[in-house]
């Protein structure tokens, strides 16, 4: 009984899908209980496809199209986030007699680049000289201080940077490597950390293994360290080492104090930690790039940092200073609920990056925020996506494909999780949603073919799915259907009859298959009836006894589906 309902399900789950769809499937060898898909045409309520749509699955790095959506919709495409200069004392003669105060908000996005602004904007003001200490004030975040998320096993790597109200340049410390020299610096004159070179400069072509040195990094003395080891060439090129080291908030005090002092600007105090005292004066507001570039970032380059500081500055603007991840989570769910972008089902945001085996959410779900974004942000919303063939994670995935410049998409991977969800635009001109979630063991390699298989299928059509005889079905609901009742009947445009009482069930779903897929069974010489009850179901026959069934069954399920079964009329 339980195989002959496993089977019944894969019916229900198989002829949700259009045909091409099913072949694709049923190539990538994937069990279909580990795949999600649902495809919408937007502006109607035309579904293409559905399979476990509402199964709830880890989504990785899609949910930051979430996280996304919900900062725009508080903060507009428009918002700058700040970073405040104070000054607690009072300039006299050039000099600054007390503290620079600096503020962070966690622009995650401020870096090197931004010094030569921030400088100027000092020296603006008559700054010539600091003749106290420089005070940074980190309470907009309540995050605690840890460096890394600890996901997998390269805790040191840029996407496991914790965030922090003082950000700068994403938490990341960067080492030069000159092979031709076999020498080492530090790119920001920074002692908060000791680099040690362990590296073996060695007279070989620069290439396999002999073209990077190996890096780690040890946190568990007073000093943190980055050790540089392995075997380099000494032919190869000057090579950078990014990894998470030093604490963001003395790295940009040090590379600002190196900054102020090119421009002749000497600081006599030194860092320290604390609230912007009471009395000091506001010096200026640094701003970052709009909103728009860094969701931007966060989406087409799938930056974990980013979408995490997106989530927690929604939250301290929704619930108030200072910004938890709780209050983020908050009000990020329940800004999507008042757009409807969260139908019935479980969702958890976690840390609002995918960086997360905690975050869950279905296929229905995600196409809801996709749907609801497009409503009410639109083409600049979309941009804000990795366009297929031309940046971001999915700038090679389509380049010479069909899906190049009609795909708009958010990819989430991790391991056992291979996800990509978004827009195609297809060669009619139509829009539609598309979220396919892969959460298996057989390879996120097959996952990733039968999504490009999908897509790519997808943007190549030239007519409307309806026109094009493409979409058997415009909803499914991913469940048993309930049993045959008395009062079921033959449908209008059956095909050929037999006398008995003997039927195979083929199929079961919530709309009357489409014509492309009746002329099959007409071609193939079946008789069969479509019934309706709750369901439409196709049923192969009939014959007129149970052996004749049962002896027919084996090329049924052969040539049209591994479930078919035999029921009674």
């Amino acid at each position: 009984m339980r195989i002959i309902l496993a089977w019944l399900i894969v019916s229900v789950w198989l002829f949700a899908l259009p045909s091409d769809l099913t072949h694709f499937l049923n190539k990538s060898k994937l069990p279909s209980k580990d795949v999600s898909i649902y495809i919408k045409e937007l502006g109607s309520n035309r579904v293409v496809a559905s399979l476990n749509a509402d199964t709830t699955r880890r989504p990785a790095s899609v949910i930051k199209v979430a996280t996304a959506y919900g900062a725009l919709l508080k903060l507009g495409f428009d918002y700058r986030w700040p970073t405040e200069f104070y000054i607690n004392g009072s300039v006299r003669s050039g000099s600054l007699e007390g503290d620079l105060v600096i503020k962070g908000y966690g622009d995650p996005s401020l870096s090197s680049k931004d010094l030569p602004d921030i400088v100027a904007q000092i020296k603006q003001k008559g700054i010539g000289q600091i003749n106290g200490n420089v005070i940074i004030d980190r309470s907009y975040f309540d995050v605690g201080d840890e460096d890394s998320a600890h996901f997998d096993n390269y805790p040191y790597s840029a996407y496991n940077a914790m965030p922090d109200a003082m950000m700068f340049n994403e938490r990341t410390t960067t080492v030069g490597i000159t092979p031709h020299n076999r020498s080492v610096y530090k790119e920001i004159a920074d002692p908060s950390y000791k680099v040690v070179n362990r590296v073996k400069f060695v007279d070989r072509s620069c290439r396999g293994k002999y073209a990077w040195a190996g890096s780690k990094v040890e946190m568990q003395s007073s000093l943190p360290q980055l050790i540089l080891q392995g075997e380099l060439s000494k032919h190869c090129k000057e090579r950078k080492v990014c990894m998470i080291v030093a604490k963001p908030y003395n790295t940009f005090y040090y590379a600002l104090k190196e900054a102020l002092e090119k421009e002749g600007i000497k600081i006599k105090g030194s860092l320290k930690l604390s609230r912007v005292p009471a009395g000091a004066r506001l010096l200026f507001t640094h701003y970052s790039e709009p909103l728009e570039a860094i969701v931007s970032e966060t989406l087409k380059e799938s930056n974990n940092l980013y979408a995490r500081h997106l989530m927690l500055l929604t939250g301290a603007k929704v619930h108030g200073a200072p910004a938890t991840v709780e209050k983020g989570r908050k009000a990020v769910t329940n800004l999507l609920r008042t757009q409807n972008a969260l139908p019935a089902g479980e969702f958890f945001l976690d840390n609002g990056s995918g960086l997360s085996r905690r975050s869950i959410m279905s296929a229905r779900m995600l196409s809801a925020v996709y749907e609801s974004a497009y409503r009410i942000l639109g083409e600049r919303w979309m941009n804000t996506l990795s366009i297929g063939g031309k940046d971001g994670t999915i700038k090679k995935r389509y380049r010479y494909k069909p899906a190049q410049n009609r795909t708009w998409m958010k990819t989430g991977t991790i391991k056992y999780v291979k996800n990509i969800g978004g827009y195609v635009k297809n060669r009619a001109g139509n829009y539609y949603s598309v979220v396919i979630l892969v959460n298996t063991k057989q390879g996120n390699f097959r996952a990733a073919e039968l999504q490009d298989n999908i897509i790519n299928w997808l943007a190549q059509t030239t007519k409307t799915l309806d026109e094009a005889g493409s979409k058997p079905v415009s909803k499914i609901a991913d469940q048993v259907p309930s049993a045959r009742t008395k009062a079921a009947s033959p449908a209008p445009g059956t095909g050929k009859q037999m006398s008995g009482n003997y039927y195979i069930q083929v199929a079961s779903v919530t709309k009357r298959p489409d014509n492309l897929y009746l002329s099959k069974l007409d071609k193939a010489g079946l008789s069969y009836e479509v019934v309706h009850e709750q369901r439409y179901k196709v049923l192969i026959g009939g014959y007129p006894s149970k052996e004749s069934a049962q002896a027919a069954l084996p090329m049924i399920r052969q040539k049209l589906n591994k479930g078919a079964f035999i029921v009674t009329r």
